[in-house]
């Protein structure tokens, strides 16, 4: 097969694979499609793996917790014992350091930067009372990661994303001087939208952070702990036990979630934490709740029955996961590789498949794609304030899908990248 590298043909040649590109885009849209690729949500398949959860609990003969307390009543506000070690095992923290939660990690998350403006941490002012914030924002990153601190006022400062998680000498020189500077957002496994996890070494300077705020936090969401795609899953180093090391304990807010292993309406969700650092947020939350809910929780509970459990409904999430995501790949490769216009991540695991196109093309191909009835995540969203410098990075979500929907939908999003690159080309001819 001919690959050609747009990048080294000639004018004339390019308008010529322009007016080529340019028919088949129409008769794409032509099909009349409407297919959604633009949020990482669970397919159908999937939350069916859960149903048989919902049958767990039909008596009253066991609605109580291992504590003895009935879990249709107030109490337990940190959530069931069992809970509470099964997110330790996901996490790899103590027990006694978690707080089980609702459904949402992202809501214990707002929480968290929440508490921290009004009431602040151990030995520290409200962040709200320190005048001007920053917030650093590995990127391409989570989009809800950065509305919320967007929403509480903090200035977002981006910090470039590489092969081991984000640029370290960047963090560190961010950091060093800079009081202001109050938090940075990770996902540390499978990074949301690249997939990348980060390496040993990273997460070591992690633990080995010296900032100059002495409130500064590390909001680890570990949202995709347990979401291996292959027989080769990357490995994250413990970062708990690293800030042990450091004695650095107080700078790590861990969270996870069930969401994308049960159901993200109907999940459970857990923030893990020094004791200094939970009794802020326990005494912020006894006022907020009386107590989760627990019923949920014991339902995860018979469920799973432990991590084993964990890990075997992962595997079923993988069987259905892992033919959309090769096929994703085998598309890009077999439309993109060697043309000079693209470059893609190869994830172990995690929802997301993150692709640079050529600068400046990012929002053309995303509406190319609109216009030909395939919805993607908005360019620039990846980015503090919906701002890509390059206009050049698309998250490209495979998991809702059918496999065949999202083999239309691939088609439709490589030639939408080689017609706006070719555009791109022309436009600097």
């Amino acid at each position: 097969m001919l690959i050609l590298d747009y990048r080294s043909m000639s004018k004339e040649a390019l308008q010529g694979a322009k007016a080529e590109l340019e028919k088949r885009y129409k008769d794409i849209q032509a099909m009349g499609l409407k297919l959604n690729m633009a949020r990482g949500k669970p397919s159908l398949a999937q939350l069916d793996l859960s149903m048989p959860m919902l049958d767990l609990l039909n008596s009253s003969s066991n609605i109580k917790a291992s504590t003895g307390d009935d879990c249709r009543n107030y109490g337990l506000a940190d959530g069931l014992p069992e809970m509470r070690e099964l997110f330790a095992q996901m996490l790899g923290i103590d027990d006694h350091n978690i707080i089980v939660g609702g459904n949402s990690s992202l809501n214990m998350m707002f929480d968290a930067v929440s508490c921290a403006m009004t009431h602040g941490f151990p030995g520290s002012k409200p962040w709200g009372q320190q005048g001007h914030l920053k917030f650093l924002c590995p990127s391409p990153g989570y989009d809800r990661h950065f509305a919320i601190t967007e929403y509480f006022g903090f200035e977002m400062i981006p910090v470039p994303m590489t092969a081991e998680g984000p640029d370290m000498d960047v963090v560190d020189a961010l950091i060093q001087n800079d009081p202001q500077v109050k938090g940075i957002w990770c996902v540390p496994k499978y990074s949301n939208p690249t997939g990348i996890t980060y390496s040993d070494e990273t997460v070591r300077r992690f633990a080995a952070l010296k900032p100059a705020a002495p409130d500064f936090k590390i909001f680890w969401d570990n949202a995709y702990c347990v979401h291996d795609l292959t027989d080769t899953p990357d490995q994250l180093l413990n970062l708990w036990h690293e800030c042990r090391k450091q004695h650095s304990i107080d700078m790590p807010i861990f969270f996870a979630s069930t969401s994308k292993i049960t159901f993200p309406g109907s999940g459970v969700a857990a923030m893990g934490a020094s004791e200094h650092n939970l009794a802020v947020f326990r005494e912020h939350y006894s006022f907020q709740t009386i107590g989760p809910d627990k019923l949920n929780q014991l339902r995860h509970i018979y469920f799973f029955g432990n991590m084993d459990g964990v890990r075997l409904q992962m595997e079923k999430h993988r069987a259905i996961l892992e033919p959309k995501f090769q096929m994703v790949q085998a598309k890009l490769e077999e439309n993109l590789s060697g043309k000079n216009v693209a470059r893609w991540t190869r994830p172990n695991g995690g929802y997301f498949v993150s692709v640079d196109v050529l600068d400046g093309c990012a929002k053309r191909v995303v509406g190319l794609c609109k216009e030909a009835g395939v919805t993607l995540t908005g360019a620039g969203a990846t980015y503090p304030y919906g701002k890509d410098p390059k206009d050049s990075n698309i998250r490209v979500a495979p998991t809702f899908p059918p496999v065949s929907e999202l083999e239309m939908a691939m088609d439709v999003f490589c030639v939408a990248v080689q017609l706006a690159a070719v555009e791109k080309l022309l436009e600097q001819a």
